[in-house]
């Protein structure tokens, strides 16, 4: 039987007694390039920590390839990219080629990656974000958006088969977010399971097949063709937003700023 490799069931969660999301129900399927999308405050990062299991759903549960997060064990599954990394100090003295490292740290503990395989695929990492140039280069050394990179190519070093980014492009010029994007898809195309947090969604439907918008509560989740044609959904936002998702611009002014 086929398994989600995320889902969720009336998932609520409160922080400080303030519900943060509410009664959200969802199934995301292999090979499916989810974009989640809201305003700020809307929830997406912690929707995100509670698919990874940093916290418990207060009511409804989330299932992760069908298993709660908290009991979860084949990590090696899934690439990670927070918002704002805590766990690397950018002056701590480690190698670019340290951190992409960190990125197959579950596989080589169960043993099931060789040496030469893994030099392979940190090359490959490298050579996707178009860093190689920089791999014996200090973290602290670079910029804010080569630091970047070297985070997405850790988040994408072990070919997951869940990938979750949290606002990846902030700190990307353009012709590296194109090249960001080209790989992504690359890996899509591949059955990679892709999860990107982002505010632009004005170009995200270029790329993603599926949208997720969220205000504490899910307003919107399907595939933007669905989006496009909703009737609900140009009552909620207004014509002229919902066509610039679309990207069916017009020269009517925005009645709703996203």
């Amino acid at each position: 039987m086929r398994v989600d490799v995320v889902s969720s069931e009336n998932l609520s969660f409160q922080y400080n007694h303030s519900e943060v999301l509410s009664d959200i129900t969802f199934r995301i399927s292999e090979g499916d390039y989810v974009a989640i999308a809201g305003p700020n405050g809307s929830g997406k990062t912690t929707l995100i920590k509670v698919v990874l299991g940093f916290y418990r759903p207060s009511k409804g549960g989330i299932f992760l390839f069908g298993e709660r997060p908290h009991l979860f064990k084949d990590w090696q599954k899934i690439g990670y990219l927070p918002q704002k990394s805590s766990t690397l100090n950018p002056h701590f003295p480690v190698t670019v080629w340290e951190v992409v490292s960190m990125g197959l740290l579950s596989r080589k503990k169960g043993g099931d990656i060789s040496r030469a395989d893994e030099n392979e695929a940190i090359e490959k990492a490298l050579e996707y974000m178009d860093i190689k140039d920089l791999k014996k280069r200090l973290l602290g050394e670079l910029s804010g958006g080569q630091q970047q990179r070297v985070l997405i190519a850790r988040a994408i070093v072990g070919e997951p088969e869940l990938l979750i980014l949290d606002e990846p492009t902030t700190a990307l010029d353009p012709d590296t977010r194109d090249r960001f994007f080209n790989v992504l898809s690359e890996m899509n195309s591949k059955k990679t399971t892709v999860i990107i947090v982002t505010h632009d969604v004005g170009t995200i439907g270029k790329y993603a097949s599926k949208l997720f918008y969220l205000d504490k509560k899910m307003v919107f989740y399907g595939s933007f063709e669905a989006f496009c044609v909703s009737r609900e959904m140009a009552d909620y936002f207004g014509e002229y937003s919902q066509h610039v998702i679309c990207h069916r611009h017009d020269t009517a002014k925005p009645s709703f700023t996203l």
